[in-house]
């Protein structure tokens, strides 16, 4: 899978053919952009490095803030005035950005810092980022897990120079700034310097080591340097008193002379970031191919967990592509905390949680689940230290924990992993603390009245009841899990019996239609309420557009009288945005996975493909990328209830490494199908399981637990290209259900 991966899918404006079928009915309101960036970074690493041009939202490549249809250019090319740290990947609009330690390799004078060159020649792969910039001067770019290495070759000059900004963060756009509070920078000599910068509440702290033998080292202030200081100290920094501060490494450069340049990084200091960059880099030098082969072996370690055989060579690129992806965020920093001072895991960069949560973190938990137990110690931290779980978190103090966007998320994750057996957290102590969460912002106006208003808060809330309480029935605490159950049941308050929908009410990035087919923990019930099955999958069908004539896609500025009617069809929106991801695998529920099998198809083969334009929104820290590689291995997590619905793969053959089990889906008369950007020009119909096996056992039910996935076997899908009887009858499980069988709980 490494081979194939593009880290520059996403990174520009979405540029997909033109959909036909099912897809061309879906309807498009957010930005048209994957936001993702192609800087090199390290599986879940803390550190990310990238060619840097202030543009909205990670920092990199040409786009200004937009929140519907085609972004506009803030540059009309692609230009950087340097290569910054701590990107995001893939996010919209939340409000703070890092970019922080802004380096600059120059020959120019140090009064123009700041100006942007043209990049040019880009190369990125897993781990690794280069680029040639107007200047002359090649960049390369690799990181560890908390250390980032740049190599740049430059051309022969008198005065060649490697600046580095401690002062700049943020974007170049409006109130995307991000200024210090305090810094603290030290030249130490023998290209050695330190820094610490408090950014948003953290102290941020850099330990440099330049192999730039014959160069003078300085500091600099206000683009002016200080010859022979050796210590600058800002104990109060302001918006209107900021100038710009680092240090500076300068002299003569033969033609293609490179100069290595090594960083540590530390939440907790210059001594410890100094140890950080010593660890990853050794004492010896250069240090840039070593950094990068690890970190490329580490990358390849956690993509070698899925593979899959068969596919185009445009499918087995998004794929590995989307698998990358998801394993970007969140950033772990163990032993890094800025706010408490015992070791253990930390982990920042927890957004974006709201999309997450249904997709990304189950896939951490199959993949990488130490790094998904590590995720949950850090998060019940976060409620020791801060009152609540957060529904996102940065590395800031005081972290904004998104309270608008959703309640209650971690339960779920939690709940999985007590299902799953997890034995490392202690979940008499976790199980304190979802009570507690429960509780806390709109779940006390839940707990009085059994419903609240932004009326999804309530589906939130009831489902983390329902979580809680699973968790608390298997710890013994029987009355405790009555009481949580029974106030799990109130998702119902949330519905309009006399139309089977959500009640009006305002929405986040969305309206009632892309929230009324969330996957509840009664679907049986929510079913019953709008009618029964056929109702149902009529309402599904009108939301997914069956039938439905095509419609265009918000360009450039739509005007509101656009967006509005658009909002007015109540359509799927098509993984441009990811309220409604799971809503697909709601016909399994009314058993039609034929339906489901349609729509994941169309949305497989044409809303993703390869190039910088390959995704059809926001990768939301990967939780639509982990949605990808859910619906091309043919299963999806139902997130808190220890559950996978199974649908038709896109490859013939996968295999799941959960662990160090194996999950082998393996598929009889399966057809090859290309995706939109292999330039078909018609619209191929979906594949339908025809009959399924579980370890040669028939399986007549369209799902398996999370558990028993995880423990592994061999699950075989006879696909052929009708409908047909396969998981009409069995429904996977809903809390009114009568007690399963065997064969259901298996």
């Amino acid at each position: 899978m490494l081979d194939n991966v593009d880290p520059f899918i996403g990174t520009a404006a979405t540029d997909l053919p033109q959909a036909r079928g099912l897809a061309a009915a879906w309807w498009w309101p957010k930005p048209q952009v994957g936001n993702t960036h192609p800087g090199a970074t390290s599986p879940l690493g803390m550190v990310s490095a990238c060619a840097y041009s202030g543009a909205y939202p990670t920092g990199y490549g040409r786009y200004a803030k937009n929140t519907e249809g085609v972004p506009e250019e803030m540059f009309e090319r692609l230009q950087a005035s340097g290569f910054t740290h701590f990107q995001q990947s893939g996010t919209g609009a939340i409000r703070k950005y890092y970019n922080y330690v802004r380096v600059t390799p120059m020959v120019q004078p140090l009064d123009v810092l700041g100006e942007a060159w043209p990049l040019h020649d880009e190369v990125a792969e897993a781990g690794y980022y280069a680029a040639a910039l107007d200047t002359g001067i090649r960049c390369e770019l690799t990181v560890g897990a908390k250390v980032a290495v740049h190599r740049y070759t430059f051309p022969e000059h008198s005065s060649a120079r490697v600046v580095v900004d401690l002062s700049c963060g943020g974007l170049a756009i409006e109130l995307g700034r991000t200024v210090p509070v305090r810094a603290q920078v030290e030249s130490m000599g023998h290209g050695r310097a330190q820094g610490t910068v408090v950014m948003e509440g953290v102290p941020l702290s850099v330990y440099l080591d330049v192999d730039s033998p014959g160069w003078r080292q300085m500091l600099w202030y206000d683009r002016r340097l200080i010859d022979g200081g050796t210590r600058l100290d800002f104990d109060s920094i302001r918006h209107t008193t900021l100038r710009p501060f680092g240090m500076l490494f300068m002299g003569p450069a033969a033609a293609g002379q490179t100069v290595e340049v090594r960083m540590g990084f530390s939440l907790r200091g210059c001594e410890q970031a100094r140890r950080n960059l010593e660890r990853e880099c050794g004492l010896t030098r250069p240090a840039f191919d070593t950094v990068r082969s690890r970190t490329r072996a580490r990358w390849g370690g956690l993509l070698d967990r899925v593979q899959v055989e068969g596919g185009t060579p445009a499918r087995r690129t998004v794929l590995a592509t989307a698998l990358y992806h998801s394993l970007i965020k969140p950033c772990f920093a163990d032993d890094e905390s800025p706010f408490w001072p015992t070791s253990g895991p930390f982990a920042f960069d927890v957004c974006t949680m709201w999309d997450i949560y249904k997709t990304q973190l189950p896939l951490l938990a199959a993949i990488a689940p130490d790094r998904g137990a590590d995720l949950l110690e850090s998060l019940i931290r976060v409620c020791e230290e801060e009152g609540n779980f957060p529904i996102g978190y940065r590395m800031a103090r005081g972290a904004d924990r998104f309270f608008r966007q959703a309640s209650a998320l971690a339960h779920t994750a939690l709940a999985d992993a007590h299902a799953l057996g997890w034995a490392g957290l202690d979940w008499n102590w976790a199980l304190v603390h979802m009570v507690d969460d429960l509780r806390r912002l709109y779940g006390e106006d839940f707990f009085e009245h059994g419903v609240v208003y932004p009326i999804t808060h309530t589906l939130d809330l009831a489902y983390a009841h329902h979580c809680t309480a699973q968790v608390a029935r298997a710890l013994n605490d029987r009355h405790l899990a009555d009481d949580l159950e029974a106030r799990g049941r109130q998702w119902s308050n949330a519905f309009d019996p006399g139309t089977g929908l959500l009640r009006d009410s305002e929405f986040y990035e969305g309206g009632k239609w892309n929230y009324s087919f969330r996957l509840l923990h009664d679907m049986a019930a929510r079913i019953a309420l709008v009618g029964g099955d056929t109702a149902f999958i009529d309402q599904l069908d009108r939301f997914f557009g069956f039938g439905a004539a095509p419609v265009a896609r918000p360009g450039r500025r739509p005007r509101a009288a656009v967006m509005a009617a658009g909002y007015a069809l109540n359509r799927f929106e098509g993984l441009n945005n990811e309220p409604d991801m799971e809503a697909p695998w709601a016909y399994h529920y009314a058993g039609r996975p034929d339906r489901t099998a349609q729509v994941v198809h169309a949305a497989l083969t044409w809303q993703f493909g390869t190039g910088p334009g390959g995704l059809p929104g926001n990768d939301d820290s990967g939780g639509l990328s982990s949605w990808y590689v859910w619906a091309s291995l043919g299963l999806f997590p139902v997130a808190g209830q220890n559950l996978f619905l199974i649908n038709a793969p896109a490859f013939g053959r996968a295999v799941l490494r959960a662990g160090g089990n194996e999950f082998v889906i393996e598929t009889s008369g399966h057809r090859e199908t290309p995706i939109g950007v292999d330039g078909i020009d018609r619209d191929l119909p979906a594949q339908y399981v025809q009959s399924a096996t579980f370890n040669g056992k028939p399986l007549e039910a369209t799902h398996l637990s999370a558990a028993t996935v995880h423990r592994g076997g061999l699950l075989h899908l006879r696909l052929g290209p009708e409908p047909s009887a396969w998981g009409r009858g069995i429904r996977p499980p809903s809390l009114s259900d009568p007690p399963a069988t065997p064969e259901e709980t298996r």
